[in-house]
C-alpha cells in the first residue's frame, strides 16, 4: 500500500506542491502572530490543522474581522480558566467572542465584585505570559460527556448538537451556543503548558483559536452582569464577565477612549442632566415620560416631519392603542410575533391586545370604502404609539422601550408604480434624516432564509425583493445583505446612519409587502374595470420618536442644533437693573418664534453663563450698562466665542436665520 508524500494546495492564487503532514501554518509560513489562522476551502482553522490535497489556503491575519473573532474567543477561554483557577466550584456557560470584545457566562455562588474582576484580569495576565498552547482534538458525543460530566450547562449543548439555539434564545446568547457545539464533530480545546505540555485547562468548543495564549496583546475586563442561560428567561440566572482584547495596545487604548465619549453621550445621563424625560419606576421599565423641555423637542421633530409629509402627498390618518385579538389573527401577528406582544386583556368577553405596529389598522382605513386606481398611489401616515413587550435585558434608555411613538408610513399603490414609489421613498427618507443632521448611510437588505418563520408565496418574496434592491442600487449607497432578517410578511431596506463618533444606527426602514394585502382582501378598481391587489409599502422613517430622540442627543452630544434645541437663547443680565432691557430682547425673539428665557435667579453672572452651557443654549445674550446705552447684547455662543456690542436687530436676526436654516453649530 503506498502512501501520499506530496499534497497540491492553492496558496495565494496558485497551485503548490507541499509535503504530505504539511499544516496551514507551515504553508503559510505563519508567526503565528500576524497571520493567527488560516482559512481552509473557506472554512477558519487552526494553523496546526494538517492540510489535505486540492485545499485552498488563504492566510487569516489578527487584525481582519475574523481575526480580532478568534483572538477574543481566544480570550474568552483564557478568562474561563482564571475564572475557575480562582473560583473552582464555578460551572461553565458559553463564551464567544462579540462585537469589540468577548464574554463568558458563569453559574457562580455569588456574583462577581470589582475586586473579583482585578483579580481575574490579574490571573489572565499570568496565563497569557506563560504562552499555553491551544490544542484541538476531536471527541465522540460520549467521550464529551464523560470529560465534562461535571459540567452541566456544557452536558446541555452536547445533547443540543446540531439543533441550533433554544427557544427564547437572542442576541449573542444563540450565537454562542452555536460557537460550542455547531453542527459537526465535537471538539475540545486543551490548554497545554508551554514546556512540559501538561494540560493545564480545557473546553467544549469549536474553534478555531490562537497558537498560544502569548498571542493575545491587548485585553480588558470591563464589566459584569446577570444573562440567563441561552437568552430564555425560564433558565437560571448566570454571571456573565464581559471584556474587550484588540490586536495592539493602541488600537485598544483608541477603543477605551471612544467607550469614554460614549459615555458622555449616553442619552439616558443626558436626558436627566438636561432635564428632558425619566423612566419612573412607578410606570414600568421601558415607558419614558418626556419632560416639558423633551416635550418640546418631541414637538419641534414631529412638526417638521409633518410638514414634510404634507409636502410629500402623504394624508393623516389615527388609529386606536388596542384592538381586538381577530385583527391580529388576520395580519398574522398573533402566529408569528406573538411572543413580542404584551399579553392580552379580557374586554366583554373577549381578547384585546395592545397593538404592536398599525399595518393592520391602516389596512382598514384602506378597505373602507371602494378604492380605484386615480387614488393610487395612497399615503397614509400616522404618529402611531404602538407597544411591544421587549425582554428587561434589553430595554436601554429611549432606544429600546416598551412603549413608543412611530412615525409610521403606508403606501398602497400598483405594481407598476412600485419601482418609482421606492426609488422616491428611499430619497425621502434619505433627505429628510440629512436634515436632522446625520449625512453617512449605508443600506441593509434583509431578506427570506428557509426558515419556517415566514409566510406567503416565494415568487412574491422575490419579485418584493428584487424591487427593494433596484431602489437600493439606484440610491448609489453601499448595500450590505442580511440573509434571513425579513419581517415574517416581507423584506425589507434598512438605512444605517453613523453618528458623530462613528457608530452605526439602524434608522428608517422599507419593506414590500404581497401577503397582507391578500389576508386582508384589499383591492382596487383598476382602469379597464377589473378588480386587482394593490402593493403595500411599510415605511418608518425614525423607527420611533423615543429612539431618533436618543440617537440624535447621542450624536450631539445633548447640544442641539439651534432649531431642536429646547432653549434656543438665553438673556443673562450683570445687574438686576439690565432685566428690563433683555425681556425687550426676548419679547422680539418670541415674536419671531424662537424660544427664549431670561434667567433672573440670583446667582452672580458667571454663574447663569455656566448654567446656560451645562444647559447646552445655543446663544446667550449679555447685557451691561453699556450693553443698555448702545441698545446692544454682548453675543455669546455655545463654544464660548463671545462678540459685544452687537445691535439687538443683528442679533435677533442671526439666532432667527440660524434656526429658520437649520443650521448645525
Amino acid at each position: 500500500m503506498s502512501t501520499v508524500s506530496e499534497l497540491r494546495i492553492t496558496l495565494d492564487g496558485s497551485e503548490r506542491a507541499v509535503p504530505a503532514g504539511t499544516t496551514a501554518g507551515r504553508a503559510l509560513d505563519a508567526d503565528g502572530r500576524t497571520v493567527i489562522a488560516a482559512r481552509v476551502n473557506g472554512e477558519l482553522r487552526d494553523l496546526a490543522g494538517e492540510l489535505r490535497d486540492g485545499d485552498a489556503v488563504e492566510p487569516v491575519e489578527i487584525g481582519s474581522g475574523d481575526g480580532r473573532a478568534i483572538m477574543r474567543h481566544s480570550a474568552a477561554h483564557v478568562m474561563a480558566q482564571a475564572v475557575q483557577e480562582l473560583f473552582p466550584d464555578a460551572k461553565l456557560g458559553i463564551g464567544p467572542p462579540v462585537e469589540n470584545g468577548f464574554y463568558y457566562d458563569f453559574d457562580v455562588a455569588e456574583p462577581f465584585t470589582p475586586d473579583d474582576l482585578k483579580r481575574i484580569e490579574k490571573r489572565m495576565r499570568e496565563i497569557v505570559k506563560q504562552g499555553q498552547r491551544f490544542s484541538r482534538r476531536a471527541v465522540s458525543d460520549e467521550e464529551a460527556r464523560d470529560e465534562l460530566a461535571g459540567e452541566p450547562y456544557k452536558l446541555e449543548l452536547i445533547g443540543l448538537k446540531g439543533a441550533g439555539p433554544s427557544e427564547g434564545a437572542v442576541g449573542d446568547a444563540a450565537d454562542g451556543a452555536d460557537v460550542e457545539v455547531g453542527a459537526g464533530e465535537l471538539t475540545i480545546y486543551d490548554n497545554l503548558d508551554a514546556k512540559s505540555g501538561d494540560l493545564r485547562w480545557k473546553d467544549l468548543c469549536r474553534g478555531p483559536h490562537l497558537p498560544s495564549t502569548r498571542v493575545i496583546p491587548a485585553f480588558k475586563l470591563m464589566r459584569a452582569g446577570g444573562a440567563y442561560w441561552r437568552g430564555s428567561e425560564k433558565n437560571p440566572q448566570l454571571q456573565r464577565i464581559y471584556g474587550t482584547a484588540w490586536e495592539s495596545r493602541e488600537r485598544q487604548d483608541e477603543y477605551l477612549r471612544f467607550l469614554e465619549e460614549a459615555e458622555k453621550r449616553d442619552h439616558r445621563r443626558l436626558g436627566a442632566e438636561l432635564d428632558l424625560f425619566s423612566f419612573p419606576p412607578e410606570i414600568g421599565s421601558g415607558l419614558a415620560v418626556f419632560h416639558p423641555k423633551g416635550g418640546v423637542v418631541r414637538r419641534v421633530m414631529e412638526d417638521y416631519s409633518r410638514r414634510r409629509h404634507e409636502e410629500g402627498g402623504y394624508e393623516f390618518v389615527n388609529t386606536p392603542h388596542i384592538t381586538k385579538g381577530d385583527l391580529f389573527d388576520v395580519s398574522g401577528h398573533l402566529g408569528w410575533y406573538k411572543d413580542d406582544m404584551f399579553p392580552p386583556m379580557e374586554v366583554d368577553g373577549g381578547d384585546y391586545y395592545l397593538k404592536p405596529m398599525n399595518c393592520p389598522m391602516h389596512n382598514l382605513v384602506f378597505r373602507a370604502r371602494g378604492r380605484s386606481y386615480r387614488e393610487l398611489p395612497l399615503r397614509l401616515f400616522e404618529f402611531g404609539s404602538v407597544y411591544r413587550f421587549e425582554k428587561s435585558g434589553v430595554v436601554h434608555g429611549l432606544t429600546r422601550v416598551r412603549g413608543m411613538t412611530q412615525d409610521d408610513a403606508h403606501i398602497y399603490c400598483t405594481k407598476e408604480q412600485m419601482g418609482g414609489e421606492l426609488k422616491d421613498l428611499l430619497a425621502f427618507v434619505l433627505d429628510l434624516l440629512r436634515d436632522y443632521g446625520l449625512d453617512e448611510f449605508y443600506l441593509e437588505l434583509s431578506t427570506r432564509d428557509d426558515s419556517p418563520k415566514f409566510i406567503g408565496d416565494a415568487a412574491d418574496w422575490e419579485e418584493a425583493t428584487e424591487a427593494l434592491r433596484k431602489a437600493a442600487d439606484d440610491s448609489g449607497l453601499d448595500l450590505v445583505a442580511d440573509p434571513g432578517g425579513a419581517a415574517f410578511y416581507g423584506p425589507k431596506i434598512s438605512v444605517q446612519a453613523k453618528d458623530a463618533i462613528g457608530r452605526t444606527w439602524q434608522l428608517s426602514t422599507i419593506q414590500v409587502d404581497f401577503n397582507q394585502p391578500k389576508r386582508f382582501g384589499l383591492e382596487y378598481q383598476a382602469a379597464d374595470g377589473t378588480r386587482q391587489r394593490p402593493v403595500m409599502i411599510h415605511r418608518a422613517l425614525f423607527g420611533s420618536i423615543e429612539r431618533f430622540f436618543g440617537v440624535l442627543l447621542e450624536h450631539y452630544a445633548g447640544a442641539m442644533p439651534p432649531w431642536l434645541a429646547p432653549v434656543q437663547a438665553v438673556g443673562i443680565p450683570i445687574a438686576d437693573a439690565h432685566v428690563p432691557h433683555l425681556d425687550r430682547v426676548a419679547e422680539r425673539l418670541r415674536e419671531r418664534g424662537v424660544r427664549v428665557e431670561v434667567d433672573t435667579s440670583a446667582d452672580r453672572m458667571q454663574k447663569k453663563i455656566r448654567n446656560a452651557q451645562k444647559q447646552k443654549v445655543p446663544y446667550m445674550l449679555l447685557a451691561g450698562d453699556d450693553d443698555v446705552d448702545k441698545d446692544a447684547v454682548s453675543f455669546r455662543y455655545r463654544s464660548g466665542e463671545q462678540r459685544n456690542g452687537v445691535p439687538i436687530a443683528d442679533a435677533v436676526e442671526e439666532i432667527v436665520k440660524a434656526v429658520e436654516a437649520r443650521i448645525q453649530i
